[in-house]
């Protein structure tokens, strides 16, 4: 069997793992991503990550490197086209031509938003669909675009950047996203209750299932202008399955239908209604398993 070594390096968490070609995961783990203001400790840490499992698991026949990272990822050079100011010192980062250079295994790499529409689209919710889109929601939304089995770059490198779509006069993930939540709400408990206590998303939900106005009504406004968001998607590029992902996949049992109600009940008519809308499977492994298949696919 041949196994490869999948990393997925995020603004806080370093997750990686050895997984074998049909996406079985047999070693994983995470360590901190280390970034100060004045260095960047990112492409050094992956290197010692490669080593040790290269060192420790020499039975082991590693035939890839597979890298899922956060920023904006030229994926035909595997370097990263740009990061924004969380991960400072990164833009410019060439990790694929570091990782060959080094270990002399092959590397592929790519945007984690789009690591985890592709583990959704091979393993988790599009299983077995010829077009996805997937949803990424927390602090901001992000999003991947699978057309006809192929992840959509874009000119730019920046295809799926659903975020900054355009809803009511806001960036979606300005009134749609989990941080926006948790600030609305804990907005409305200190003006209309007076209630100070720090709030969480888990928090909210939970206190939106005994029945709190406040919580109820802002996981509402957050699903309604999702869905004005899902609808443009739909209206547009009319795919099998809308994934939508992050965080908010705990809360499956309390959002999937309201979700898929709120999306069709504003859709202009029938004809649109054939998307399937479906919450994420795959969770924390989605990275994996999406740098995976993307070096699967580009090593055919």
């Amino acid at each position: 069997m041949m196994y490869y070594i999948c990393i997925d390096i995020g603004g806080t968490s370093i997750k990686y793992g050895v997984l074998s070609e049909k996406g079985e995961i047999f070693i994983d783990g995470t360590v901190s991503t280390k970034v100060t203001e004045k260095e960047n400790f990112i492409l050094s840490d992956v290197k010692k990550l490669v080593r040790n499992i290269l060192d420790e698991y020499r039975n082991y026949e590693i035939k890839g490197i597979c890298v899922s990272t956060a920023g904006v990822v030229n994926p035909e050079k595997g370097e990263i086209a740009y990061a924004g100011p969380t991960i400072p010192k990164y833009t410019g980062t060439k990790i694929k031509e570091e990782l060959e250079k080094e270990f002399s295994i092959s590397c592929e790499v790519e945007n984690d938003v789009n690591c985890a529409g592709l583990g959704e689209y091979w393993r988790g919710a599009g299983k077995g669909s010829k077009s996805m889109v997937c949803l990424t929601i927390g602090t901001g939304i992000g999003g991947s675009v699978i057309l006809d089995g192929k992840l959509l770059n874009g000119i730019g490198y920046t295809a799926g950047e659903i975020g900054y779509m355009d809803v009511n006069g806001n960036y979606i993930q300005n009134i749609a996203s989990s941080k926006y939540l948790v600030e609305k709400v804990q907005k409305e408990k200190v003006e209309r209750e007076g209630i100070t206590d720090t709030i969480t998303g888990v928090d909210i939900f939970e206190l939106a299932k005994r029945g709190d106005e406040i919580c109820i009504a802002g996981i509402n406004e957050i699903i309604s202008n999702l869905a004005v968001g899902v609808r443009n998607i739909i209206y547009l590029l009319n795919p099998e399955v809308i994934v939508i992902g992050g965080g908010i996949t705990a809360q499956k049992e309390y959002l999937e239908e309201k979700i898929r109600k709120e999306v069709n009940d504003g859709m202009i008519s029938d004809m649109f209604r054939k998307t399937r809308i479906e919450l994420a499977q795959q969770g924390n492994q989605a990275g994996l398993l999406g740098a995976l298949y993307n070096f699967l696919n580009k090593n055919k």
